[in-house]
C-alpha cells in the first residue's frame, strides 16, 4: 500500500469459478490481487472473456466469491449476511452496467428506475423530496426533467447510459464499478459519456473500477491500469508507466494493436502479432497462461506459474522474463 494514499478496496487473491456440470469448471477469475485507493480510477481490461466483468460483478457480491476476500474501507465485503450490512453495503458500492438497452426496465417510467434505490434506502422525505432528487440527478447527467416521464425505449443508446449513470448516483455511493459502460454506444457518444464519469469524479470525488477492452480510452480515464488475461493479472502500473514501458507481453501486444494517427509513425512501428485464440478456462494451460500465444516463451514458462511480482515503484508484472530466478539480468526491486 501507497501510505500517501488513503486505499479503498483492497482485493485479496479473489477467485470466481463456474461449476459447468460433474466434472468441469469453468475459472473465469482465478486469484487476483490489487487495491484501489479513494478518488482514483483503476482501469481493468483485457481480451473478450478474461474474466474482467466477473471479477467486478464478484467484487459487487452480484456473484458470490468461490475464494479469497474483498475488503471495501477495511471491512470485509463478503462476510456480510444479514440484511442491513448488505443495504449498508449495496448503497456505499453500485455499478453502471455494459448494456444501456438491457439493464433498463422498459416497463418503468425513467424517473422510477432512478428512483429505485432512493425508495429501498429512504433517502426522500416526502413526495416532493424524491422528485427534486429525481430532476437534480436528470440535470447532473445532462438530460432534463421532462425526460423523468419517459420510457427507456424512447431514448438512444447514450441517454439511456445517462439514465443509468444517474441510477447509479443516486444514493450517493462512493465506489462504482463501470462494465464496459461505452463499448454499445456510437464512437461519438462515448468521448461524451467518459469525460461526463471524470466530471463526476471530481465533483462527487467518487472511485471508479473502469472495465474495458479498448486500451486507449482507459488511458484517457484511468489512473492505473490492471491487465488480465485468462482470469489472471499480468500487469498493473500507472496509466502513463504502463503504456511508455509495457513489461508483459500480452501487454505490449494489445498496446502494438492500437493505431497512432500520424501515419509515419505508424508505418515505421513493430506491430506484435498474437497468434491463436485464447485458451478455455475450463482447460487453462500449465505455468504462464499465456504462454501458448506468447513470443517470448521459454521452458519455464510451461513447468512454474510466474509470480506477481513488483518491478519498480507501482509496476507489478506476472512473467518469467523478469523473474530473478529464471532470467540473470533481471532482479526484482523490493
Amino acid at each position: 500500500m501507497d501510505n500517501n494514499r488513503e486505499r479503498l478496496l483492497k482485493i485479496e487473491n479473489l477467485k470466481k469459478h463456474f461449476k459447468i456440470d460433474r466434472n468441469t469448471v469453468l475459472k473465469a477469475v482465478d486469484g487476483i490481487s490489487f487495491d484501489i485507493y479513494k478518488g482514483e480510477t483503476f482501469g481493468l481490461v483485457g481480451e473478450s472473456g478474461c474474466g474482467k466483468s466477473t471479477a467486478g460483478r464478484t467484487i459487487l457480491r452480484l456473484h458470490e466469491a468461490t475464494e479469497g476476500e474483498v475488503y471495501f474501507a477495511d471491512e470485509n465485503v463478503h462476510t456480510k449476511k444479514s440484511a442491513k450490512q448488505l443495504k449498508k453495503f449495496n448503497r456505499s458500492m453500485q455499478m453502471i452496467f455494459q448494456d444501456p438497452y438491457a439493464s433498463l426496465n422498459p416497463r418503468m417510467t425513467v424517473k422510477d428506475i432512478i428512483a429505485e434505490g432512493i425508495d429501498i434506502h429512504g433517502l426522500a422525505k416526502n413526495k416532493q423530496d424524491r422528485l427534486n432528487r429525481i430532476n437534480s440527478l436528470l440535470e447532473t447527467v445532462g438530460l432534463n426533467r421532462d425526460h423523468g416521464n419517459r420510457y427507456p425505449h424512447e431514448f438512444s443508446g447514450g441517454q439511456r447510459q445517462r439514465i443509468g449513470i444517474a441510477r447509479a448516483l443516486a444514493v450517493d455511493p462512493d465506489f462504482i464499478v463501470a462494465d464496459e459502460p461505452i463499448s454499445a454506444l456510437d464512437v461519438s457518444i462515448q468521448a461524451q459519456v467518459v469525460n461526463l464519469l471524470k466530471r463526476l469524479q471530481k465533483e462527487r470525488g467518487l472511485t471508479f473500477l473502469f472495465i474495458a477492452h479498448d486500451l486507449s480510452m482507459v488511458k484517457h480515464i484511468s489512473d492505473r491500469v490492471g491487465v488480465m488475461y485468462l482470469g489472471n493479472m499480468a500487469e498493473i502500473a500507472a496509466s502513463d508507466d504502463l503504456y511508455a514501458e509495457p513489461l508483459h507481453p500480452y501487454t505490449q501486444a494489445l498496446l502494438s494493436a492500437i493505431p497512432i494517427a500520424d501515419p509515419k509513425v505508424e508505418r515505421s512501428r513493430d506491430r506484435i502479432i498474437v497468434e491463436g485464440d485464447v485458451p478455455s478456462p475450463v482447460d487453462p494451460p500449465s505455468g504462464c497462461r499465456f504462454r501458448t500465444r506468447c513470443p517470448f516463451a521459454m521452458d519455464v514458462c510451461a513447468k512454474v506459474d510466474p509470480v506477481f511480482q513488483k518491478y519498480k515503484k507501482d509496476h507489478w508484472v506476472a512473467c518469467h522474463l523478469y523473474d530473478e530466478d529464471y532470467n540473470e539480468d533481471y532482479k526484482v526491486i523490493q
